[in-house]
């Protein structure tokens, strides 16, 4: 016997077989088992908190804020309502937030405003869900809004590009580093902007801080990366970024997806976007965007190309009902959808909150893939964590669900070396900080170094930072350690 939709739905949200409504425990095989006697368990009952992953959030959130307090569900799930209202100015927010919060916090965000290299850029979405009775300690207002009170001086081996992407930058909007694989850039806007955006030297428009380079949605320019990786032979793998795919019109969308597959050797696309964390309503009410999404995938199997969605979920907090009915109206097209995190203090960088983030993300079929240390990014040195305080939590996450659904964690070395396990450092000294990487398969005679936060490190740690003259002493005595000397390192 087949069981609907809201059958399936309410099978999900019974913990234990007596839960089950009458209605499906009565239908089929699950029948026979009703009246069965549970054998003795060898662990522990589970309470309800334990199972908390399958809770989404149902209620109007967004009408705690007094000027969404007017706005219907209908108006709220309309993308053009949650583009129209988003705010990228201090003065929308002061006036979103009037009476909400202390005029202190507003100063506070004034002034973190002008340390940032990220313009202000949140969705309705964002705002809503936002604990503004607690704003400093919100998960979510940590990532999107920048306060003056908790800023930390930059790591003096930081720089802007932390990755050298414009380095490995054959033409404009394209990133070629690794043998088989490019990262194609083809726009510069998102529908949110990050604090700890890796690319902030390019994302947005200038700040106070940073003259953006920049690379326009010009879709005569995007010929040129694709002439070069069509003759390139070796790339079979290419992702798109940028800015954010969520930006770019469904017929942008379906003709760079449609490039890239009639390119013989281009084996894997995926399409990288956070917009399901901060917009999910776009997939639900924008058919066309959604549906060259489904197409081009439908397209790539059909040539035996696969083509995925990876998406970009850091808290659990950002995830709500309607993220669900998103991700689902993706899977039942049998569209995969994969999630990378960034790990970030005071927003995912505990057992509890992490652990639950991964159950969430794979309840609703959504495969958490990496979990990423924080790149050496400018103005949120406070966001970082210590490179051994990120292993431990990694081993605390191995084992609290599936091999498949456990996410690897990675470190993006800085300078160009590419994605590295935590763990395969040669070197790392939690004194001074300093961990050293080889990265063999992108460049054999170069080593990669990646710098704690300085205010996180020890007492003996810290003073040593402090002393100029004593910094390049480190580093090489790092160099020595991990048995590296001879190579050259890249800062």
């Amino acid at each position: 016997m087949l069981y609907s939709k809201q059958d399936m739905r309410d099978m999900q949200d019974a913990d234990t077989i007596a839960d089950l409504p009458d209605k499906i425990s009565e239908k089929g095989r699950l029948k026979s088992i009703h009246d069965v006697e549970i054998p003795d368990a060898l662990k522990d009952g589970v309470e309800r908190r334990d199972l908390g992953h399958r809770d989404f959030e149902k209620a109007e959130f967004w009408k705690k804020i007094p000027y969404f307090s007017g706005v219907s569900a209908e108006d709220f799930m309309d993308p053009a309502f949650q583009n129209s209202n988003t705010v990228t100015k201090l003065t929308q927010l002061e006036e979103l937030l009037e009476h909400i919060v202390a005029p202190s916090f507003l100063q506070d965000v004034k002034e973190g405003m002008r340390a940032t290299p990220m313009n202000m850029r949140l969705s309705p979405y964002i705002m809503g869900l936002i604990n503004w009775d607690d704003p400093y300690n919100d998960p979510l207002r940590i990532q999107f809004i920048p306060v003056s009170s908790s800023y930390r001086e930059d790591h003096p081996k930081l720089s802007l590009d932390s990755l050298h992407e414009q380095a490995d930058s054959p033409t404009e909007g394209l990133v070629h580093r690794y043998f088989d694989k490019a990262l194609f850039l083809p726009l510069d806007v998102c529908p949110v902007y990050c604090r700890f955006c890796t690319r902030s030297y390019a994302i947005g428009s200038d700040t106070d801080l940073v003259s953006k380079y920049s690379f326009k949605a010009v879709p005569d320019k995007w010929n040129k990366a694709f002439a070069y990786i069509a003759s390139r032979p070796e790339i079979e793998d290419v992702v798109i970024s940028g800015g954010d795919t969520y930006m770019l019109s469904a017929d942008r969308l379906r003709q760079i997806g449609i490039m890239l597959l009639d390119i013989p050797h281009v084996r894997r696309i995926r399409f990288a976007t956070k917009g399901p964390a901060v917009m999910p309503m776009k997939i639900l009410r924008d058919d066309a965007w959604r549906q060259a999404i489904v197409d081009t995938v439908n397209r790539g199997r059909e040539m035996g190309k696969e083509v995925v969605l990876h998406t970009h979920f850091n808290s659990p907090n950002e995830i709500t009902d309607i993220s669900r009915q998103a991700m689902d109206a993706f899977f039942s097209e049998g569209v995969t959808v994969r999630n990378q995190s960034v790990l970030l203090r005071g927003v995912n960088d505990n057992v509890d909150t992490m652990t639950h983030l991964v159950r969430k993300l794979s309840y609703m079929n959504v495969q958490p893939y990496y979990i990423y240390q924080h790149d050496m990014v400018k103005g949120v040195e406070e966001l970082r964590t210590k490179l051994e305080d990120s292993i431990e939590l990694e081993l605390s996450i191995r084992g609290t669900t599936a091999g498949f659904n456990t996410p690897l964690f990675v470190m993006d070395a800085p300078g160009g070396g590419g994605k590295r396990d935590l763990h395969s450092y040669d070197h790392y000294d939690p004194i001074t900080g300093i961990s050293v990487y080889r990265s063999p398969s992108v460049h054999e005679d170069r080593v990669y170094l990646y710098f704690d936060p300085i205010h996180l490190l020890p007492e003996e740690g810290q003073r040593l930072w402090a002393d100029q003259s004593a910094q390049d002493r480190i580093i090489q005595d790092a160099l020595k350690a991990s048995g590296n000397a001879d190579l050259k390192p890249v800062l």
